[in-house]
């Protein structure tokens, strides 16, 4: 990943300091050092998503974590040792922190301590435009912020700007687990009515038949989004760059439906972040199909794959009909194909290809690229079938004039 261009353009876009972080991840027995590099590669996504510059890493390899340190006494003394010589102004880990380990890793290193479920939540944070967005963050840090309370203390009361402290602000400082569990009921309330809102909203569109774009974050759906609709929905090669829920109505042929945009996914999201966020994606729960959009030019696309699934079976939509939408595959051929392959060759290995992620994930699927629109004449007649039929078994006995 080049970030150094990433870091030029976010220092001009948003005049924003950028933060040094290091990185820290745990190698636990059931996971292999590639897993955790790869995790730790969309860990520094992320933090660069947030503002900061990871400068470098540090793995350990453990057996159970530290109840303390998470990471044990030795490789906290190496990380201290680094930072005399290469300051950070604060360290990410990988993996979800007690309030206990965060304050006491604080006290030891002097620098501000996050984990990957705080940073999730920063970038929520800075990205929540509307009302509804606004409150489901908050809710989620506070969700976050209560089992952690007794360990954060001294934490809260050193708290200052940055990442990982965007969010309801100061009066965390002072509170206790009884005003944060009336905040959070206040926000369910508030959350309750906005979805009511909502529902009214939907209700007016049911004779609509209802397509959603899914799948794990920064895979193009936004982009794809505005060439199938050919609308103006804001889109961004940075991880969460759509929160809020976009529905356009879309008439193809004269044939009219829904088509929404939804957050994207991704490993080790926080359970609380998917509650929170459960009355956004009613939307994929009300959809008639789901459009899954991969970036097949990443190379763990099929773990983004699964995780996406796992992730719509937690929402109890896992038996919607799905296609796999197979995006970027020009930038697929550009990092997997030697320019010196004929055409028929790269065309049966690109079959071999689609037919080899049909036997693992038995979904119709669609190598596409929104980038250069090829294949999308082929993708939108695929989607069109679909609607139809959908028009012909909700409507039987009504003559729609597009079909």
């Amino acid at each position: 990943m080049n970030s150094s261009w990433n870091i030029e353009q976010r220092k001009k876009s948003t005049n924003a300091e950028i933060e040094k972080a290091i990185l820290v991840g745990v190698i636990l027995p059931n996971q292999t050092e590639r897993l955790v590099r790869e995790h730790l590669d969309e860990l520094e996504f992320l933090a660069l998503t947030a503002g900061a510059q990871a400068i470098k890493r540090f793995t350990q390899k453990v057996n159970g974590l530290d109840s303390r340190t998470v990471i044990g006494k030795g490789k906290v003394e190496e990380i201290q040792a680094y930072m005399e010589h290469f300051p950070a102004d604060l360290i990410i880990f990988d993996d979800d922190l007690t309030g206990k380990q965060q304050n006491t890793l604080e006290e030891i290193l002097k620098v501000k301590i996050v984990d990957r479920s705080s940073l999730i939540l920063d970038i929520f944070a800075s990205r929540a435009q509307s009302a509804q967005a606004k409150t489901q963050v908050e809710l989620a840090q506070l969700q976050y912020i209560l089992p952690r309370l007794r360990g954060m203390w001294g934490h809260l009361e050193r708290q200052r700007g940055g990442i990982g402290m965007r969010g309801p602000g100061e009066q965390e400082i002072e509170t206790d687990r009884r005003i944060v569990k009336e905040k959070i009921s206040l926000l369910k309330k508030k959350l309750e009515k906005i979805d009511q809102q909502n529902l009214t909203q939907r209700k007016n569109r049911d004779e609509l038949i209802r397509v959603s774009l899914v799948g794990y974050t920064n895979v193009g759906k936004s982009t794809l989004m505005n060439l199938l609709s050919k609308s103006d929905v804001f889109a961004e090669n940075k991880l969460f760059a759509t929160l809020d829920t976009t529905v356009r109505k879309v008439v193809w042929d004269g044939m009219p439906f829904l088509l929404s945009d939804t957050v994207g996914f991704i490993r080790k999201l926080p359970h609380h972040l998917i509650e929170s966020f459960k009355s956004t994606l009613d939307e994929v729960r009300e959809s008639d199909i789901l459009l899954h959009v991969v970036d097949l030019s990443h190379p763990q696309h099929e773990d983004h794959i699964q995780t996406v699934l796992d992730t719509l079976k937690e929402l109890g939509v896992s038996d919607k009909p799905q296609i796999l939408v197979l995006n970027k595959i020009d930038a697929y051929r550009e990092l997997n194909f030697d320019k010196l392959l004929d055409d028929n060759t790269k065309s049966e290995l690109e079959k071999e290809l689609l037919a080899n992620l049909n036997s693992k994930f038995p979904f119709t699927n669609i190598a596409v690229s929104a980038h250069t629109s090829e294949n999308i004449g082929s993708f939108r007649l695929m989607v069109k079938e679909i609607i139809e039929k959908y028009y012909m078994i909700r409507y039987p006995y009504r003559t729609k004039t597009w079909i």
